[in-house]
């Protein structure tokens, strides 16, 4: 079992490792192995997770799932296949749990009386100022 989160877990009869060439470095090592690793993951059939987890992660990682509800995750980053293989699984575990993971609902906030007075008071003397600059004073005309 692979713990996601203290209500989540996934079995590893559940993950399916694929391994194909990688692009990157590695010189001839490259040319010759196959090192690039994606996990792949049938979220819509996972009979470990609750309705109400698959409906998060499918929302959650809508552009990561295939239409057929397979969440692919791949990594190249190593020159070793087992390396990859560890990052692929590090990878899925870090994007489920953030999937997971249920957030605040967020309050909406006022805008506070004195920033709204402070407004209005720097509005008025700006405007007054202005009306100021433009009146036409009697006593100057020659």
């Amino acid at each position: 079992m692979i713990r996601i989160s203290e209500e989540a877990a996934v079995d590893d009869g559940e993950l399916s490792f694929v391994s194909s060439r990688s692009a990157g470095p590695g010189g001839q090592n490259v040319n010759k192995v196959s090192t690039r690793v994606t996990l792949r993951f049938d979220v819509a059939g996972s009979p470990t997770l609750s309705p109400e987890q698959k409906d998060r992660i499918r929302e959650r990682l809508a552009t990561r799932i295939s239409k057929s509800g397979i969440l692919a995750v791949s990594s190249q980053r190593h020159r070793s296949q087992a390396a990859n293989r560890e990052a692929a699984l590090e990878r899925f575990i870090a994007l489920l749990r953030d999937a997971l993971r249920i957030r605040p609902e967020r309050r909406p906030t006022r805008v506070p009386r004195r920033v709204i007075r402070r407004r209005l008071a720097d509005k008025q003397h700006r405007a007054r100022l202005k009306r100021e600059r433009s009146q036409k004073y009697p006593d100057e005309t020659s």
